[in-house]
């Protein structure tokens, strides 16, 4: 039996995913931005939907709707996502199920709509969940088991995935960014001559570097990407920011989901 203060915490950290996601749609406003800013808007969207109602399921003061509504969204979401990878396996092939794309985005809206639907009496019959830590010793268990135990170990490999990417370089963007810079550059400098080059000061050579421009994104990093990386912004809407409430959901999710096997 899971302590109930261990599934208050989840459940908060939860409801702050929501407010971050939140604030990401308020200060991108992808409705006043064009579609290059409402491509990624779904991102947002969808971890906005999902950690209100694992919030829910978490803890019962946090319900808000009913089963079958939430039934109806993440088999929307999940609709939505499983053709976002169709399109991203059209541009990068078999990289689109890598955890840059939009394949862990599908992975969470199928578990989600797998809980509501697998869940076995009585905790089925309530709002929500009935609450996973309100219903201790009574909350039902899920359905297809080895089902559960699939998606739980996907999303703990994507969730160790995005940690690798924001431990290693180019985790902020900045690193990513000036390698990029250095790449665009090396064509220019190979065309000078060794002795030119270390004749030159140093200043104007770190100077050429800077101001090159970094190569064009490919497709798979075009802004109908699912990956926050393909992102250069700030703030709360910096692409780490978005990756850390994807590796929150997944760990959040996996815990989830082996407590109700």
């Amino acid at each position: 039996m899971t302590p109930s203060w261990i599934l208050d915490i989840f459940a908060g950290l939860m409801l702050v995913v929501a407010a971050v996601s939140a604030g990401r749609l308020v200060v991108a406003q992808p409705w006043r931005q064009g579609a290059q800013r409402a491509a990624l808007a779904d991102i947002d969207v969808a971890h906005l939907l999902m950690a209100i109602a694992m919030a829910g399921m978490l803890a019962a003061s946090l319900q808000t709707l009913p089963n079958g509504a939430w039934e109806v969204i993440f088999g929307l979401l999940t609709v939505w996502f499983a053709y976002r990878v169709a399109r991203d396996l059209q541009v990068s092939g078999a990289r689109a199920l890598a955890g840059g794309h939009c394949a862990p985005h599908l992975i969470h809206a199928a578990a989600m709509l797998y809980m509501f639907l697998a869940l076995t009496a009585p905790a089925a019959h309530g709002s929500g969940m009935s609450g996973m830590g309100g219903a201790a010793g009574g909350m039902g268990t899920l359905s297809l088991p080895f089902l559960a135990f699939i998606f739980a170990l996907a999303l703990i490999g994507y969730s160790i995935w995005d940690l690798d990417q924001l431990s290693g370089p180019g985790a902020s963007g900045h690193y990513s960014l000036a390698v990029a810079r250095v790449a665009a550059a090396s064509p220019v400098l190979a065309g000078v001559g060794a002795g030119a080059r270390s004749a030159a000061p140093a200043d104007i050579q770190v100077s050429s570097i800077v101001t090159a421009e970094a190569p064009a994104a490919s497709p798979a990093q075009s802004a109908e990407s699912c990956d926050p990386a393909s992102g250069t912004s700030r703030g709360i809407l910096a692409p780490w920011v978005a990756t850390s409430s994807r590796i929150a959901m997944g760990v959040t999710m996996a815990l989830m989901l082996l407590l109700l096997i």
